[in-house]
């Protein structure tokens, strides 16, 4: 008897997940053609629609029959340990644990599938009290709007205009890093390289034009961070 009641419950909570997802399923459909339609936000997406109080309702009947179904499968652990069924106590207990595996399964979907139909709920809340906001914006005095769009416009390129500036900060400062490690291993490679001059005097010439080559090495690179420095300021202040 109670099998055959776990059972009942069991096919009507199926038929009643089922609607129930459709619902939800329907109800993200009609929201999304309903913005498609009416594209100049002059209705609210959310009212008190029948779709929500069957939503509602639904949930309740369902919630119910979980509990009910609770039920059932408490009283048949009950009967399973009680004494005078031991022959059939493997067969009872697999049973049992199949009515609790459809139970938990049910009871997943349930609320997988109430929880995707709140969140579509809020975010479509937000996005009607968001489409307000910019219907009352609209709505406002046409002089106001043009001047606050030209303040906000202002405000971006300044802020653009500070991001840039930090980026060729942030590569000078690098480029100074990197400038002070390479002289730092050049003024050792110098001192090695007078060391050896000063002992074997046919190398002198040869270091003479390494240093040449180097200093104009160097005031090419410094020519070209300067320009490029400029070229930076010159785009982000334009």
């Amino acid at each position: 008897d109670l099998r055959k009641q776990a059972r009942q419950l069991e096919n009507e909570l199926d038929l009643k997940l089922v609607s129930f997802s459709k619902l939800c399923t329907s109800y993200s459909s009609s929201r999304d053609g309903r913005r498609d339609r009416y594209s100049s936000d002059t209705t609210p997406l959310l009212n008190g629609s029948s779709q929500d109080r069957m939503f509602e309702t639904m949930a309740v009947e369902i919630e119910q029959l979980l509990g009910k179904l609770t039920g059932i499968n408490d009283k048949m652990a009950e009967y399973t340990n009680s004494a005078g069924v031991p022959s059939l106590n493997a067969a009872l207990m697999h049973t049992l644990q199949r009515h609790r595996d459809i139970l938990q399964d049910y009871t997943h979907e349930f609320h997988k599938t109430k929880a995707n139909f709140l969140a579509i709920r809020e975010r479509e809340n937000l996005l009607g009290s968001v489409r307000k906001d910019i219907e009352s914006y609209k709505s406002g005095s046409g002089v106001n709007n043009r001047r606050t769009e030209l303040f906000l416009k202002e405000h971006e390129h300044l802020r653009n205009s500070d991001r840039l500036i930090e980026e060729t900060i942030s590569i000078a400062m690098a480029t100074k890093e990197n400038m002070t490690s390479q002289r730092g291993m050049l003024k050792s490679i110098q001192s090695k390289m007078n060391t050896l001059a000063n002992r074997f005097p046919a190398v002198n010439s040869l270091i003479q034009r390494i240093n040449l080559r180097k200093r104009r090495d160097s005031l090419i690179l410094g020519s070209v961070i300067g320009v490029c420095t400029i070229l930076l300021l010159l785009y982000a202040f334009h």
